[in-house]
């Protein structure tokens, strides 16, 4: 069976990875521990063996120097010790041990070597080995007495010192496989911690998929007081991302529904005409002009309405560039094109206000006022006047006004006033209006004049020359 690590879920992966890492670090630092601890544990060993070993034939030496000095002149020293068996080598090769337990001593024949130093006459005289008897080590030490009295010999077992070492690396080897276990259960709790919210994630982003619909991921951990990190700040912005997806989601929803209902008007208004055209040999003159009329009146309201809704829907004035435009520029051009187009008088008065924003745009949210007022007062003689004050536009009139409980209204798409029901148009000028501004950063007002008439606008936040740029969508 092969694994493939790609398959692993995250808190596997982090679980092995936290294994992996604490591994390599306990066999570093272990290995650097043994080794550290061996060589001081052996080399002290060694040091204590050979510091005994000096001290015998320094005692030796002393011995033999005393008066009428010789191997008579004093006690031979022997040494007793649980890993040390000390013996006297005769001249003829013959054993001497000092042991409590025989079952104890180490049995191994002398080398040429140390018969040599058995039968020297100079006491002191060291010949020092690690020898290998019946299988186990050892260091040993001969030590001459001198005047060919023999010699001590000093046998050192190596076994318990490597089995306290084998011990150590045992313990060090369990030490570090309980390290990696709990490392492993650490990197298991935080991969499934940071995983669990991811799952979740990944479920609601599989279930809009697969069903279309726009849910927000439920808080869960993602939500904990006082936690903010990487992955709470996605679940935060996957929520938005979510909550703007179904807002656009249902303003497509309405504007398809509220555009079928629009056009439904205007096309069956052609159709009847259509039909009625089919008839048009039977017409008089006058009807056949008024038939022509209304087709072309019709054609163009529904032309207006279909470029108002692909303007909406695509959002094309977010195409056009970003600069500081100053708005006594744009409402001069909305009145000269009004003045061409209706004939009306149109007064501006305007200061230096400058905002950040598009041209375009900003034109058109003027425009559809003004176009307005001229549209619902066709008859009127009062000049339409276009306000510009610290970064407002506001357009008077002094036509029929707004219902007050129309006013909140007036800028909701599709939405007619009652005044207003019986004059062409899409009800879309003045919601394109509500949504430039809000795309500049701004806000928009309306409502009725004094002795007569209404006053709609915008309020867009000015701009300063080296500060901030307004906030545009």
């Amino acid at each position: 069976m092969v694994l493939n690590p790609r398959g692993w879920r995250l808190g596997t992966r982090f679980a092995v990875i936290f294994a992996l890492v604490a591994t390599v670090i306990i066999a570093l630092v272990g290995t650097l521990a043994y080794t550290t601890a061996a060589a001081l544990i052996r080399a002290d060993v060694r040091n204590g063996f050979e510091s005994t070993v000096a001290d015998l034939s320094d005692k030796l030496v002393e011995i033999h120097g005393q008066e009428g000095g010789g191997p008579s002149a004093g006690p031979i020293p022997f040494l007793s010790s649980d890993n040390l068996q000390v013996q006297l080598l005769g001249p003829d090769g013959r054993r001497t041990v000092s042991v409590e337990d025989p079952a104890e001593v180490v049995f191994f024949t002398p080398s040429d070597a140390d018969m040599e130093l058995a039968a020297t006459a100079r006491p002191g005289v060291v010949d020092m080995r690690e020898q290998s008897i019946e299988g186990q080590a050892y260091r040993m030490a001969t030590v001459s007495v001198g005047d060919g009295a023999g010699a001590l010999q000093l046998l050192q077992r190596l076994s318990p010192t490597e089995l306290m070492l084998d011990r150590l690396a045992t313990q060090i080897l369990w030490v570090g496989l309980l390290v990696a276990l709990c490392a492993a259960a650490v990197g298991w709790l935080v991969g499934h911690r940071t995983t669990g919210r991811l799952v979740r994630l990944t479920d609601a982003a599989e279930y809009v998929s697969s069903t279309g619909r726009l849910d927000p991921v439920g808080p869960g951990d993602a939500h904990e007081e006082g936690n903010h990190d990487e992955v709470d700040r996605l679940g935060s912005a996957f929520n938005a991302m979510l909550a703007r997806l179904a807002r656009s989601k249902e303003e497509q929803r309405r504007l398809v529904q509220d555009a079928a209902h629009e056009l439904r008007t205007p096309l069956t208004s052609l159709y009847t005409n259509v039909q009625v055209l089919g008839r048009v040999d039977r017409l008089s003159p006058e009807a056949r002009e008024s038939l022509i009329d209304d087709l072309r009146g019709e054609t163009r309201e529904l032309t207006a309405l279909v470029n108002e809704l692909v303007g909406l829907a695509t959002g094309d004035h977010e195409d056009e560039a970003m600069r500081a435009v100053p708005l006594r520029e744009v409402v001069d051009r909305v009145a000269e094109r009004t003045r061409r187009r209706t004939g009306r008088d149109i007064v501006v008065d305007a200061d230096d206000s400058v905002v950040w924003g598009r041209p375009g745009s900003l034109e058109r949210a003027v425009a559809n006022p003004v176009e307005n007022s001229a549209k619902f007062d066709p008859d009127g003689t009062a000049p339409i006047e276009i306000r510009v004050r610290a970064g407002a536009v506001e357009v008077l009139d002094r036509g029929p006004g707004i219902d007050p409980e129309e006013l909140g209204r007036v800028f909701e798409r599709f939405y007619r006033a009652t005044v207003a029901r019986g004059l062409p148009g899409s009800g879309l000028g003045l919601s394109m209006v509500k949504e430039i501004a809000q795309a500049h950063g701004g806000r928009v007002f309306a409502r009725n004049r004094e002795g007569g008439g209404a006053a709609i606008g915008f309020q867009l936040p000015e701009h300063r020359p080296g500060g901030p740029e307004a906030p545009a969508g």
